[in-house]
C-alpha cells in the first residue's frame, strides 16, 4: 500500500507578508456583525412593540441575541465582541426593568449606558490600547506588529474619539426625546434615528480605515509601506 505524502507547506518567512482580506470581505464582516448584533434586535423590538406590548418586545430582542450566540457556538464560529456586548447590555436592561416592574427604566438605561460607554471610549484614549483597538480584531485580522504601526494607532485613537463623541450625543438626544415625547413617538424616532446615526458612523469608520489601509499596504494590490519593502 503506497504511503501518502503530506501536503506541501508554503513558506511564510519574513519576505512573505501574510495574506490580507479584501475590502469587500471586511465590509461584509462589518455588515453582518452589525446586522446580527444591532439591526435585527432593534427591528424585532419595534415589530413586537407595535404588535404586542413592550414586555414582549424586550423578550424577543433578548432572545434573538442569546439565540445568535448559541447558533454561533453550535456551528463552531466565534461570536463577535459586539454581539456579546449587546447581549450583556440587554440582559441588564431587561433584568432591571423586570425587577422594578418599570418600562421607563428599560428606555432610560440605554441613555445611561450610552453615556458610560462614551466615557469608557474617551477615557481609553489615555491608555496604550483605546477601545477601538480592542474591538478591531472582530473585523480585521491583527497581529502585534500591525497594531503597533503609528498610522494604525492614530486611526484607532481617532475612531475611538469619533465613537465616544457619538455615544455622548446619542445619550443627550435620547434623554431629551424620552422626556419630551410620548412612548410611541420615542420608540419610532429612536428605532429610525439610532440605526441611521450608527450607519453614518460606520461609513465614516470604514472610509477612514480604507484610507489608512491603502497607505499601509494592507489591501490587496495596494503598495507596501516603505518599512515593509
Amino acid at each position: 500500500m503506497p504511503l501518502s505524502h503530506p501536503s506541501p507547506v508554503l513558506p511564510t518567512g519574513a519576505g512573505c507578508p501574510p495574506a490580507r482580506p479584501r475590502l469587500g470581505a471586511v465590509v461584509r464582516r462589518v455588515g453582518v456583525n452589525l446586522l446580527v448584533a444591532c439591526a435585527v434586535p432593534a427591528a424585532l423590538f419595534y415589530a413586537c412593540f407595535r404588535l404586542g406590548d413592550v414586555w414582549v418586545a424586550m423578550g424577543a430582542a433578548l432572545a434573538w441575541s442569546y439565540g445568535a450566540i448559541a447558533w454561533r457556538a453550535c456551528t463552531g464560529r466565534r461570536a463577535s465582541g459586539l454581539l456579546y456586548l449587546t447581549a450583556a447590555v440587554m440582559t441588564v436592561r431587561t433584568g432591571v426593568s423586570v425587577v422594578f416592574d418599570s418600562t421607563y427604566l428599560y428606555f432610560l438605561q440605554p441613555i445611561v449606558t450610552d453615556g458610560l460607554i462614551a466615557a469608557l471610549f474617551l477615557l481609553s484614549l489615555a491608555t496604550a490600547r483605546p477601545v477601538v483597538a480592542r474591538l478591531a480584531g472582530d473585523f480585521y485580522p491583527l497581529d502585534d506588529d500591525l497594531a503597533l504601526r503609528p498610522g494604525i494607532r492614530r486611526l484607532f485613537a481617532r475612531l475611538t474619539l469619533l465613537w465616544g463623541a457619538l455615544g455622548a450625543a446619542k445619550a443627550a438626544g435620547t434623554l431629551w426625546l424620552l422626556e419630551s415625547r410620548s412612548l410611541e413617538t420615542f420608540v419610532l424616532v429612536k428605532t429610525v434615528s439610532m440605526p441611521t446615526l450608527n450607519a453614518l458612523a460606520v461609513v465614516a469608520t470604514i472610509g477612514a480605515a480604507v484610507l489608512v489601509a491603502r497607505r499601509e499596504g494592507l489591501l490587496p494590490g495596494a503598495p507596501l509601506p516603505a518599512t515593509a519593502v
